[in-house]
Parts: C-alpha cells; sequence; structure tokens
C-alpha cells in the first residue's frame, strides 16, 4: 500500500477553496473538505495537470501533460499508447511521439461536472510502464442519476418488519488464539432472513475490551470479496467494542483456499445475483444482516448506550451508509469510496459505481439484460437513496484515479448527504486506503468516543 504525505498548507487551502467554489448555493449540507497527497514512488513516466491540485471549475481548460525521464533523450522521441476521456469512459487508445521537453493534451468536455482521465502507456528501457491522471471539474455539484422510488421507505421498512420475525439466536464462541490480555476475541453467528420463509446465518468476529466499561462500539463492514476474518482486537484494545462481519453466510475462520474456491466459483458475480427482483436479491440479506449486526451491539452488557459507528471501504463504504441510513442508533459514519454508488449511471453514458452495472462491453452492448428490472431493483438498494437519508456525522474519503469506484459515482453519493460531512480526497489515490487516512478513522473514532464528534 502507498504511503500518503499531506499537502503542503498553501496547496491544501487551494484545493479547499477550489472545491467550494463548484458547491452550488442549495447543497445538502456543509461540507468540509481535507486534502491529501499520495506519495508515489518516482517513475520515468509522468501524467501531470497544469494545476496540482488536479481541480477545476466547469468551462475552465485542464491540460495534460506527459513527460519522460530517460537519459539520452532519443532524438525521435518516445512513442506512447494513450486513452483521454470522462471517467471509465476514456474511449479508444491512441498513438502519440513524447518529445524530450513533454507532450500536452488538452482535456475534452470539462464544460459540466465531472471527471476526465487521461491513461498513458510505454515501454521504457524494455520495461512496460503505465501512468494515469485525472482532473475534476466542479465535482461538488455532481448529483446522482439514479431515481428514488415512491415507496422506498416503506419498501425498507416491510424488509426490516420480516428480519424482526426471525429469532436472532446470538452464538459466541470464544477465539482464544485470537485474544489478547487487554482484548477478549469471540466469533458470533446469529440467525438473518433467507429466501422465502427459510432463515440463514451470518458470521463475524467480536472484540470486547476486558475491563467493565462501558465502551463505544463500532461495526466494521467488509469490502467485496469473499474471505476470513480475525477482528480487530487492535482497535478493541483503545476502549472500543468492535464486530468484524462477513456478508456470505458462511463462518469466517475456515482455510483461505474455501474462500478463494467461492470467490471465484459458486459465489463469482454475487453482487449481480436475483437483480431482476428486489425481494430475492443477494444484497437483501446481506443489508438486514447487516442491521442485526448492529442489533447485537446495541444490546451488548457493555456498550455505553451512546457511541455507535459504522466503518468500511469499498463495497463496506456502501453497507456503512445502508447501516446507519436504515438503523437509529448509529451516531457516526465512516465510509471510503463507497460501492454502489450511482449505479445506473452508465445507462446515462457516465460512470456508474461497483459492481458496473449495464456498462458496454467491448462490443458496444449493454451489459444486464434486460435493463429495466435490473435497474428498477438497483434503486432500492444503490448507496445514493440511503446517503440521502443519513442523520449521523460522516467521514468520506475518495480519490481521483480510482477506477474500481469510479468518483464521478462517490461524488455525486457524497454531494446528497443532508448531515454535517467531511470529505477527505487523495486526488491520486487509486483504490486503497492510505495509512494517512486510517489514521485519521482512528482519529475521528476516539474523538468520537470522546464526544468531540
Amino acid at each position: 500500500m502507498r504511503s500518503c504525505r499531506p499537502l503542503s498548507l498553501a496547496a491544501g487551502i487551494l484545493l479547499a477553496l477550489q472545491l467550494s467554489w463548484s458547491a452550488p448555493a442549495g447543497a445538502a449540507a456543509p461540507s468540509v473538505v481535507q486534502v491529501a497527497q499520495a506519495a508515489y514512488p518516482e517513475l520515468p513516466l509522468k501524467v501531470s495537470l497544469d494545476r496540482p491540485d488536479w481541480t477545476y471549475r466547469a468551462g475552465e481548460h485542464a491540460i495534460f501533460r506527459i513527460s519522460i525521464d530517460k537519459k539520452p533523450y532519443p532524438r525521435e522521441g518516445i512513442r506512447i499508447r494513450y486513452r483521454l476521456g470522462p471517467d471509465m469512459l476514456e474511449g479508444p487508445e491512441r498513438s502519440a511521439v513524447v518529445p524530450e521537453d513533454g507532450l500536452l493534451l488538452a482535456a475534452p468536455g470539462g464544460d459540466k461536472p465531472g471527471f476526465v482521465r487521461c491513461i498513458v502507456s510505454a515501454s521504457i528501457d524494455g520495461k512496460a510502464v503505465e501512468a494515469a491522471t485525472t482532473a475534476a471539474f466542479s465535482p461538488l455539484e455532481l448529483r446522482p442519476v439514479q431515481l428514488e422510488p415512491g415507496d422506498f421507505d416503506a419498501f425498507w421498512a416491510a424488509q426490516k418488519r420480516e428480519l424482526a420475525k426471525v429469532e436472532p439466536a446470538f452464538r459466541l464462541l470464544p477465539a482464544p488464539a485470537l485474544s489478547t490480555p487487554e482484548v477478549e476475541v469471540s466469533y458470533l453467528s446469529f440467525q438473518n432472513v433467507g429466501p422465502g420463509t427459510r432463515t440463514t446465518r451470518m458470521y463475524g468476529v467480536l472484540s470486547v475490551p476486558r475491563g467493565e466499561g462501558p465502551f463505544p462500539a463500532v461495526l466494521q463492514v467488509p469490502g467485496a470479496g469473499v474471505r476470513g476474518y480475525k477482528g480487530t482486537p487492535e482497535l478493541a484494545a483503545k476502549g472500543f467494542i468492535t464486530l468484524q462481519i462477513g456478508i456470505h453466510g458462511i463462518p469466517v475462520d475456515l482455510p483461505a483456499e474455501l474462500y478463494e474456491a467461492l470467490n471465484f466459483g459458486a459465489l463469482a458475480g454475487y453482487n449481480r445475483f436475483n437483480l431482476d427482483d428486489p425481494q430475492a436479491y443477494y444484497y437483501r440479506r446481506v443489508y438486514l444482516g447487516t442491521l442485526r449486526a448492529l442489533d447485537y451491539l446495541v444490546q451488548h452488557p457493555k456498550w455505553n448506550g451512546r457511541q455507535l459507528a459504522t466503518q468500511g471501504g469499498s463495497q463496506g463504504g456502501q453497507l456503512a451508509i445502508m447501516a446507519s441510513a436504515l438503523h437509529p442508533r448509529v451516531s457516526l459514519t465512516i465510509a471510503s469510496y463507497p460501492a454502489y454508488s450511482d449505479v445506473t449511471g452508465y445507462l446515462h453514458e457516465r460512470a456508474g459505481g461497483w459492481p458496473g452495472l449495464f456498462r458496454k462491453n467491448g462490443e458496444g452492448r449493454r451489459q444486464d439484460q434486460p435493463v429495466e428490472p435490473k435497474a428498477a431493483t438497483s434503486a432500492y438498494y444503490d448507496t445514493a437513496n440511503f446517503a440521502r437519508r443519513l442523520r449521523t456525522p460522516v467521514l468520506y474519503y475518495a480519490g481521483y484515479n480510482d477506477t474500481v469506484t469510479p468518483p464521478t459515482s462517490t461524488f455525486a453519493v457524497y454531494n446528497v448527504i443532508p448531515t454535517a460531512r467531511t470529505l477527505v480526497v487523495e486526488p491520486e489515490q487509486v483504490h486503497l486506503t492510505s495509512q494517512a487516512h486510517r489514521d485519521t478513522i482512528e482519529r475521528w473514532l476516539l474523538e468520537h468516543a470522546a464526544g468531540k464528534r
């Protein structure tokens, strides 16, 4: 994982001001923007912009500069391949020659809120190298294109009633190998809704400080994929009850090769299972099970009854926002580059969020046919529609170079959050959480526990 260093004070203020320019008068809520810049290894191929913060007002011109550090530099220049265009729709690959003093490319578009990316590849001294840079244009003016169903609240109220009919049957199994002198760790499982009238179970790892308490609690929700978990006793040692859950209804302490087999076998593409039916969609059980995990924390005898946070990145950011919107006891939301954000974007010829629903394939054919029932279902599960219903303070994290949860989708979600919100932007960051932001997350949790947030 790449390390991260803060921008200079002047540069940080500059980007905050530019992002503020883009916030319309009717913005959902006051927005605090903090900026950091990832410290990347020096590469011979560089793509830069004529502004160090990569951020412009819509209608302004952005210039990409491609440069190659090579001595001696070939007189005939160095040939590159590049793609240049809107976020995730950069278009066909083209060729150009970079002279010694660099090549300038004007960003197309930029007349409306959004992102434009330049992706460059070359062979230098026999080694393939690639670099990318993304220009943002009035990113705080982006809004979701996903529809908001008129019965959205009624739908989820009905789902929660179905969950309430299922006995939780919480079970704890001690995990002495994961425990420490300061923290008791256990495997937790509980009943959840299933298909039809059947029930399923969900599994996680509970870490509880050994002291008397009471303690604040954190629900940690996972990114996409299938894997095992060992809990977070290191955070619990700082005075938190933590519950780390899996979403697939399988124990979280199985051999790694089993998870790998499921990830690329029976559970490959789970995010599309039964997408044409909101009552049977795969994420229905996941969302309701996440709410039940919060129910467990709320009834824990060592919980302090006040601070309850949800925290996760990618799919975890999706689940953190959903759970905060639907569970009345959550007091803080921490979401990093949330998935399932504005997923119908590709139907409007702009980037949609992970998992790339309705995107055209290489032959120009629309995926996820038939579109109409699947798009209708997606509206009930889209992070954008839960973000509109948040009631807690929010810490939000995004990078411009993220091609898994594209910034077009994550900024559209951030911009409809109606509560106090802080956005941490690392423009160069891809689909990773830097150590600097991990430190920020922990600081927010500690400050929230102390009643400062």
